[in-house]
């Protein structure tokens, strides 16, 4: 058994796979991608503290297997979501403004075949579905089943979606699902080609929902499943001053969570006997870092967790399930900053300083810069903290991030990955045998 661990962990870790791997078939089931956008130990770090307390576990900690994953894409050391997003839907390097693209083509995936890991699973039967708390054109989910020039074509990414025809798509961005000027239950759509996608996907057989009431309400025997809970995102992006101005909360009270999403959607996918694949995002952790809000932060670092935790309590009930989660980048690198009190500097109650003596990074504290630190959780002895938050950039890194697994299979997300291996961990659950031995199957025939 070693021994064909050892031989896995090669081909996961290498960019060019052999063409037979001389691996044993693994067990063939289900698959929970979670991907927390832009998280890396740092968030995490701070999650645990705010959340659990220094001495407590996450849902993230309790996931068995642990890979180090290291994302350069094939002309950048730092990725973007759409680069991490394209790896992970086709297995291969692409450059970094892709989506759902090699240059001009679709990307050839280990398979042999230029097809994403999500249409691949929808052909062969499996149920499959999508969950954004962000708009539903966001590359972390969107990368699975759209393939566009740029980023910026939200029409055209959620038409491909539709017409992908998957079981199950929840998140926000109502807006790119309308015709320009229609109102619609969250905003006005703007849609240029005078498509209405919402009246289409009634059309071939979606139930369509628009709040966590009417989500929660979804008739058991739902097939294929549409949800739309906000205008764009379920989020609100801005920083602590602008969401304190205009009296906004980070995150939309009407709309349901990442965690929530996730529970509606295996309720859908789980009636299939064959299998599925779930791809969850929750998007906010990437934005809310990118715009240096550590109040938004933490409380998307607090979804996420609880994401897991709900995929957690769904995959003790189903074991022939793999629960994997992974960013694609460390956005804006967070530090936790703390002192002893005693030291007048970090104290509960008392505004922060714009920065240390002799250190240029600026500290956030609850309502931003220069007001009052963050306060932990309690400790084993039941001992609280204050601390900051200091940030390194306003961009996506490329440090390494952290893989976390459970489940099926999780034994092959141990160790040094490349970004291109996920696709292959998941494959390999999918359809029970490493994508190279389906390239080598076909090759024969």
């Amino acid at each position: 058994m070693l021994s064909s661990l050892f031989v896995a962990a090669a081909l996961l870790a290498s960019t060019e796979p052999p063409a037979a791997p001389a691996t044993p078939a693994p067990a063939r089931g289900s698959v929970i991608f979670i991907h927390p956008d832009g998280t890396g130990l740092g968030h995490w770090g701070l999650a645990r503290v705010h959340q659990a307390g220094p001495d407590g576990k996450l849902a993230w900690d309790t996931l068995p297997s642990i890979a180090i994953y290291r994302p350069h894409v094939r002309d950048s050391l730092a990725p973007a979501s759409n680069t991490g997003g394209t790896i992970h839907a086709y297995g291969v390097k692409v450059p970094l403004d892709s989506f759902g693209m090699d240059g001009t083509e679709i990307p050839l995936a280990p398979t042999g075949e230029r097809i994403s890991l999500m249409r691949d699973a929808l052909r062969d039967g499996r149920s499959v579905g999508m969950v954004n708390s962000g708009h539903l054109a966001e590359p972390g989910t969107a990368c699975f089943l759209a393939s566009v020039p740029k980023r910026s074509m939200a029409d055209e990414i959620c038409r491909q979606l539709l017409e992908g025809k998957p079981n199950v798509i929840l998140g926000g961005g109502e807006a790119y699902f309308l015709p320009k000027g229609v109102q619609g239950r969250h905003g006005v759509g703007r849609r240029a080609d005078a498509r209405n996608l919402v009246d289409e996907a009634r059309a071939a057989g979606y139930a369509v929902v628009f709040t966590r009431d009417e989500l929660a309400a979804v008739p058991p025997e739902t097939t294929h499943l549409l949800g739309l809970f906000a205008e764009t995102d379920t989020y609100n992006d801005r920083d602590e001053e602008s969401l304190a101005k205009l009296g906004l909360p980070p995150y939309s009270p009407s709309a349901p969570t990442a965690a929530e999403m996730t529970e509606a959607a295996l309720r859908v996918l789980a009636r299939n006997p064959k299998g599925f694949f779930l791809a969850v995002e929750e998007e906010g952790t990437d934005n809310f870092s990118n715009l240096n809000n550590a109040g938004g932060l933490l409380e998307a670092m607090r979804r996420a967790d609880a994401t897991i935790a709900a995929a957690e309590r769904f995959r003790r009930d189903h074991p022939d399930t793999l629960v994997l989660v992974a960013a694609d980048s460390d956005a804006s690198r967070p530090q936790l900053v703390a002192m002893p009190e005693s030291s007048g500097v970090i104290v509960r109650g008392k505004p922060l300083p714009t920065n240390l003596p002799g250190d240029a990074a600026p500290l956030d504290g609850v309502g931003g810069p220069r007001t009052e630190p963050f306060v932990s959780a309690p400790d084993a002895r039941g001992i609280q903290f204050p601390f900051a938050v200091a940030w390194a950039s306003h961009q996506d890194g490329g440090d390494p991030v952290v893989v976390r697994a459970a489940g099926l299979n999780s034994e092959f997300a141990r160790g040094d990955l490349d970004n291109t291996a996920l696709y292959r961990v998941m494959h390999a659950t999918l359809f029970g045998m490493w994508p190279e031995q389906r390239a080598a199957a076909r090759s024969a025939r």
